[in-house]
């Protein structure tokens, strides 16, 4: 039986080992071993058990000297021992003796000056088929020249740490050992993990060659190639926004901005399902057919109908497919230098305004704070919106420290002069339980003025709580939405609110980042007053409304 090589990460005595299995036996072989079951479109339909979201506090980075330094250590990169990495892998790699192998090689990095060689190692089949539509596939001839990888990952969901003994949270843990060139994913079958951890590492790695990694979605147009960048947290819309069917998709969440453009670390798109409809995303709905892996979403085992709607297994219903499976992809995923940025933010609140303008030091001021609210689903234990402050909308996947990132987006947009907007696709007309979501309608036609250059000449008004500039006109939104306290039925309740939100944009920011350039710090709510002068900061918000 062919190992291929896997006896150098210590798995023996292995029942069988499968590499790079077509999307029909990854399916086929699923289903026999009960890990789901096919819908009535052909998709495969699975249930991930307790982790229906990232296990944000069983993640952990090796501490080791080579990179020690460079991390920025704390509530999201906590430290683990060599020692105790190496054997937690030998009682993993042990516990997969006599089983069934799914290997995945394959890439990430759709610019080939750039490309990473991974190799996913499976306990299970459907988790394969789900990096088979993740990353980046080879051709046959590639595989055959694939050699060793730059870097491994090996998911056993069915493992289950001993917090007592491996030094972990709970019975879950993503584990990367950066010097060694490995991650250990064990005890969850949520596959975002696995996705993640390869975004992790691409944003280790490509700073080293002055590319900076983004979270963010891309997409260009189609006759000019202008192209367009989304940062946003998981919720935010970057997904659902960048797949435009007026322009060509580049990719939905990860991607890399060199000197040349921007290009997609990834081969597919990962996109949530709940309240899923073929009118709003028609695009993501139709994605879900044979060869896509569908995490959470409850199906009727009779018809095999899915219901969009249900939410009993999670909030976090997924779905993961190829990028082929949407129209207008760019194939490879490679655009040109961002002409239009935009950071979308859940705000739960309600105040912020829908979309406002911002010039370079408030981009990078809004860049580093990363403001949104986490939805519920996206993690263990969310259920309902919570305000937080992202540095960089994704925190969680990077494990250098801020200023690398942010330094590297200032440079880029001075250089390019590349056009940033900040857009609220959270809740207007009051914060959530009273309030509605922004219609998605109205969220892509200010997207769409800012793409096109209307936004350019459009009359702005200076919303002095937050400190932004906020369009009074946009195609095809009515002209109270621009202004979210208009929106509002109590408006002394909308300015206690904007003030208190803004009193947190300003502690979160000098409590992060107090040595900033005075410039940065003044670009956000707040401008030079200091955290302690409470009712000073008070007094100036009021006098702003």
């Amino acid at each position: 039986m062919e190992t291929f090589g896997l006896e150098k990460l210590g798995m023996h005595n292995l029942k069988s080992v499968h590499r790079n299995l077509p999307p029909a036996v990854l399916t086929e072989e699923a289903v026999k071993r009960g890990e789901g079951i096919i819908s009535e479109t052909g998709a495969l339909f699975v249930n991930t058990g307790k982790f229906t979201g990232r296990a944000s506090k069983d993640k952990f980075i090796v501490d080791t000297p080579a990179v020690h330094d460079k991390i920025c250590w704390g509530n999201v990169n906590r430290p683990i021992s060599k020692q105790k990495f190496d054997v937690l892998k030998e009682k993993l790699t042990a516990y997969l003796q006599n089983t069934d192998i799914f290997i995945f090689d394959g890439f990430a990095g759709a610019d080939p000056a750039s490309t990473k060689k991974f190799r996913i190692v499976n306990e299970y089949a459907s988790q394969n088929l789900f990096m088979h539509d993740l990353l980046i596939r080879p051709t046959e001839s590639q595989l055959e020249k694939f050699g060793e990888p730059d870097f491994t990952i090996i998911a056993a969901p069915s493992f289950m740490c001993d917090p007592l003994t491996d030094g972990v949270h709970s019975e879950a843990a993503i584990i990367i050992d950066y010097e060694a060139k490995m991650v250990l994913i064990a005890g969850t079958q949520y596959s975002g993990e696995i996705k993640k951890a390869v975004f992790a590492i691409m944003n280790y790695l490509m700073p080293q060659e002055d590319i900076l990694p983004m979270h963010c979605s891309a997409n260009m147009d189609p006759k000019t190639k202008e192209t367009a960048i989304f940062f946003g947290l998981s919720g935010t819309g970057k997904t659902t926004l960048s797949a435009d069917p007026e322009r060509i998709l580049i990719g939905d969440d990860e991607h890399g901005w060199s000197d040349t453009g921007v290009f997609n670390f990834e081969g597919g798109c990962y996109a949530k399902c709940i309240h899923l409809n073929p009118e709003n995303e028609p695009e993501i709905y139709h994605a879900i057919r044979f060869g896509s892996l569908v995490e959470n979403v409850v199906i009727d085992p009779i018809t095999r109908k899915p219901d969009y709607d249900d939410n009993s297994l999670s909030e976090n219903t997924r779905v993961g497919y190829p990028i082929e499976f949407i129209p207008n992809v760019a194939i490879p995923g490679i655009g040109g230098i961002p002409k239009v940025i935009i950071f979308l933010a859940a705000d739960s609140f309600g105040v912020l305004p829908p979309i406002s303008r911002l010039d370079k030091n408030a981009a990078m001021y809004h860049f580093v704070t990363g403001f949104t609210s986490k939805v519920a689903g996206t993690e263990q234990g969310i259920t309902e919106p919570v305000p937080t402050f992202s540095t960089l909308f994704g925190e969680p996947f990077m494990p250098l420290h801020p200023d690398v990132y942010a330094h590297m987006l200032g440079e880029k947009i001075e250089k390019y002069n590349t056009k940033v907007y900040l857009v609220n696709t959270g809740w207007t007309g009051g914060s959530y339980g009273t309030g509605n979501r922004m219609k998605l309608s109205y969220t892509r036609a200010m997207i769409t003025a800012a793409l096109n250059g209307e936004l350019d000449t459009a009359a702005y008004k200076h919303d002095a709580v937050f400190n932004l500039d906020v369009p009074q006109h946009c195609s095809h939104v009515p002209e109270r939405i621009m202004n979210p306290r208009d929106t509002w039925k109590d408006k002394n309740a909308y300015d206690r609110t904007a003030k208190k939100l803004a009193k947190m944009f300003y502690e979160n920011f000098m409590e992060k980042y107090p040595t900033m350039p005075k410039e940065i710090i003044n670009a956000g709510p707040g401008g030079e007053l200091t955290v302690k002068e409470d009712t000073y900061f008070n007094e100036n918000c009021a006098r702003a409304m």
